[in-house]
Order: C-alpha cells, then sequence, then structure tokens
C-alpha cells in the first residue's frame, strides 16, 4: 500500500514541475485554453534590434598594479597577464537600436567606463564602429550612434503603464551568448535604493538578467521595448535572482537631452535636506512623522523664489509621498529641467502647498556602480 502512495505523490510532484517548467523562475507563460501561446514570432521582429556591446580600453593607472595580482586576476575571472604593462581590457554588453534611420543604440554606461573602443555587434554578425553621443552615469544610460544599412529598431512602449504581475522577456548577450531570451513577470515597480547610487526608479522582475545582458532589452508580450536590463541581485550559486530594468519613459528621456545637450540638464531646489528621526519630530514639535526637513534654503534658489523654509516639511512632490530625504533626492533627479514641482510642506503644524519652476544647470560627477550585470 505505502508503495501506491509513494509512486502517486511521485507522479503528483513531475506533473508539478512540469507545469512551471515553461516559464521562468517558476512563472507560467499565458495560455490561450490548452494550447500554448508561443513567443517566437513576436522575438522573430524584436531580437535584430538587441545588439551585442563589445568594449575595449587602458585600465587606469591605479588599477594596473592591482590586477597584476595573479591570485586577485583567478578570483575575479581574469585571464593572466605577464606584466602590468599588459593593461587592455575587453567587456562586453548589450544594446537595444531604438532609431534606425538615426543608428541610435541605448545602452548602460557602465560598460562604456574608459573605453577607447567601441564596437555594436548586429544579429547578422556585423561589427559597427560606435560613436558616443552622451552618457548619464546617474541614470546608467549610454547613447551610442552606428552607421549602417538594413538597421531594425524596436517598437517603444509605455513603462508607466506596467503593472506588478504583467509578463515580460528579457533579451540579451549574458555571458557572451548572444541573443538569449529569458520570460518572467513585473515583480514590482518603481524600486530605488537598490544600488545605492545614482537616481533608481528600476523595474523589478524575475526573468533572469545576467552579466553581460546590461544594456539589452526588456518587452511586453506586444514586443515594444518597457525598459532596458540594468542590475541583478542573486545568491552564491546565481540559482535565484532578482533583475532590474530601467524604465523605457525614463529612457527616453535621458536620451532627449542626450541627443539635445550631450548631457542631461537636471533641476535643483536649492535646499539641504535631512531624515526625520523621533528626536527631531519630539524635539521640533512636528505633525507629520514621514517627509524630508528642510536645514537649508540658498538665497536666490528656485527652492528660495517658491517660498521654501528652513524647519518645512516636505511631504510630497506632484503628489507622490516622499517618506524621507534619500526619497525625496532620488525623486528630483529623476525630474528634469523643464519641469514644474508642485510641493506639499508641513510648516509650524500646518500644511501647504508650494509650486515652482526648477533652475536646470545641474551636472552630475561619474559614479562608480555596485552589481551591474
Amino acid at each position: 500500500m505505502w508503495s501506491r502512495v509513494v509512486s502517486v505523490m511521485a507522479v503528483a510532484i513531475f506533473a508539478c514541475m512540469v507545469s512551471v517548467w515553461p516559464g521562468q523562475a517558476g512563472t507560467p507563460m499565458p495560455h490561450d485554453g490548452q494550447q500554448a501561446q508561443s513567443l517566437a514570432p513576436m522575438l522573430e521582429k524584436a531580437m535584430p534590434a538587441v545588439v551585442s556591446i563589445s568594449v575595449r580600453g587602458d585600465v587606469p593607472e591605479a588599477q594596473k598594479l592591482l590586477l597584476a595580482d595573479p591570485v586577485l586576476r583567478r578570483f575575479l575571472g581574469m585571464p593572466e597577464v605577464k606584466s602590468p604593462a599588459d593593461s587592455r581590457f575587453q567587456v562586453a554588453g548589450s544594446g537595444v537600436i531604438v532609431d534606425a534611420a538615426k543608428g541610435y543604440v541605448l545602452t548602460s554606461s557602465h560598460i562604456l567606463e574608459a573605453a577607447d573602443e567601441i564596437t555594436v555587434v548586429l544579429g547578422d554578425g556585423r561589427r559597427l564602429a560606435a560613436e558616443t553621443i552622451g552618457i548619464d552615469t546617474p541614470t546608467d544610460l549610454a547613447l551610442l550612434q552606428v552607421r549602417g544599412t538594413g538597421l531594425v529598431q524596436i517598437r517603444s512602449g509605455n513603462s508607466d503603464a506596467l503593472r506588478v504581475g504583467d509578463y515580460v522577456v528579457s533579451i540579451g548577450n549574458p555571458y557572451g551568448l548572444a541573443q538569449t531570451v529569458t520570460s518572467g513577470i513585473v515583480s514590482a515597480t518603481g524600486r530605488m535604493g537598490i544600488l545605492g547610487q545614482g537616481y533608481e526608479s528600476f523595474i523589478q522582475t524575475d526573468a533572469a538578467i545576467s552579466p553581460g545582458s546590461s544594456g539589452g532589452a526588456l518587452l511586453n508580450l506586444d514586443g515594444e521595448l518597457v525598459g532596458l536590463n540594468a542590475a541583478f541581485v542573486d545568491d552564491a550559486d546565481r540559482k535565484v535572482g532578482i533583475g532590474f530594468a530601467i524604465p523605457i519613459n525614463l529612457a527616453k528621456e535621458v536620451m532627449r537631452q542626450l541627443i539635445a545637450h550631450g548631457g542631461v540638464r537636471r533641476g535643483e531646489l536649492g535646499i539641504s535636506l535631512q531624515d526625520l528621526s523621533s528626536d527631531l519630530v519630539r524635539v521640533m514639535r512636528l505633525a507629520v512623522g514621514n517627509g524630508a526637513l528642510v536645514t537649508q534654503v540658498r538665497k536666490n534658489s528656485a527652492g528660495n523664489k517658491a517660498g521654501l523654509k528652513a524647519g518645512d516639511v516636505i511631504t510630497a512632490i506632484n503628489d507622490n509621498p516622499m517618506r524621507n530625504a534619500s526619497e525625496l533626492t532620488n525623486f528630483l533627479g529623476l525630474q528634469f529641467g523643464e519641469n514644474t514641482l508642485r510641493l506639499e510642506i508641513n510648516r509650524g503644524g500646518k500644511s501647504l502647498s508650494l509650486s515652482r519652476g526648477r533652475r536646470s544647470t545641474h551636472r552630475h560627477q561619474p559614479m562608480t556602480w555596485g552589481r551591474m550585470s
């Protein structure tokens, strides 16, 4: 009797395993009745627009001696070198052709660091020299331009319309394996504080994103580009991963500014901020527990002209609640100079609304990113 029970259990477990196999990370793809839909027709149109980015350059002087250490190089999985003078490096990433007529390719800025030679490899094997139009390190985005015929661009979607649970597909070149497709769902949107640097509003997905996938495409099931692969978090054995992508709506605004100015012009309010603590709330007798405390307002700044004062607590911007100073700073960094902000503040226990356009000449220094794909 027990042998029959065990056999039934084994069959049931195997059936459960088979039922989730088609999806990435246990996510089954949508079905039409009993017939599973194929992503092949959509991918056949989208994949030619996803390219491989090959980058060569010189290792900075400060890193040459460090990278000459054979033990460190083995630990990092890097090839052996004969001497510190052998300092050329080569990395690979992914990119997406977003304008075939002009040859514009969006990719991740971190793969271009210290590059002096950038090559875009098309799906048909052609290799095209690429020119850098602009780089925006805080959002990890870069725009390249290539000259070639027969380029295929990808259709752009609306990342603001994404919902948790929507199916998505990632295309990239992980570990140098060109034109690799993985699938999953949108796990969350608006993720911040993941890498702790730059400005973040990531799409989180369980579609596999691995080293080499950076700059690749995140698509909806209509084959529209909704995000650019950016980073991943996984365990030591790389068995369970959480991927992040930059929303295409943000990428398009960065791209527009890179084309127009060669860089991104961000506004700033001209204020200093501090997180609220329970002690601050008690000592200052504040009427709110969440928000960012204004500690300084610079003269003639946009914040000064809008009427902000030291001691104000900013609780929301454009109807988006602000829980702390970091969240507010991140939100401002993802706005652009032409925008007008509507601030909700608490001053002396009273709620007020302020509205003011922002100055737009703030430039950011390059940052060092954490675990990027």
